[in-house]
């Protein structure tokens, strides 16, 4: 069977500790990618979001898996009272004073709800990484945390 993993690659015009801490700091991740209800980069620590569209909200229930501090940073990704289970890691790379991220969203053939579908994922993991997460660790308004 193909992977069907979601792939996904941006450099980022910042050190990798600052990119490391966007994406493993509760303040921090808030600034760019949603409200969660806390996070922690440890194994076995869970945590949840809420996401979607205006008119439906979806309860997301992750799991911290795997972490290796500044390099990578893996968690389930489910849905409450939804069928499937996917993962998703960030892979840091330091490029000089720039950082690349990979990120990888596995699993998303478990999801049988046709608003889980792969496109949807792609769309809004671009948005996050190629739009959000850049204008926030580019345009200043993570120096202050730096």
């Amino acid at each position: 069977m193909e992977s069907k993993a979601l792939i996904i690659e941006q450099e980022f015009n910042a050190p990798l500790e600052l990119v490391w801490r966007a994406i493993t700091e509760k303040e921090l991740m808030e600034k760019w990618y949603f409200v969660v209800s806390d996070f922690k980069p440890e194994v076995g620590h869970k945590f949840q979001f809420e996401g979607g569209e205006k008119d439906k909200r979806y309860m997301h229930l992750c799991e911290v898996v795997e972490v290796i501090p500044l390099k990578k940073l893996k968690y389930t990704w489910q849905y409450e009272g939804y069928e499937g289970l996917s993962f998703v890691t960030f892979e840091l790379s330091p490029l000089g004073e720039k950082t690349k991220v990979k990120l990888t969203h596995e699993g998303l053939e478990t999801f049988i709800e046709p608003d889980f579908k792969k496109e949807n994922f792609e769309g809004g993991w671009k948005y996050l990484l190629h739009e959000s997460l850049k204008e926030y660790l580019e345009n200043g308004k993570a120096l202050r945390y730096w």
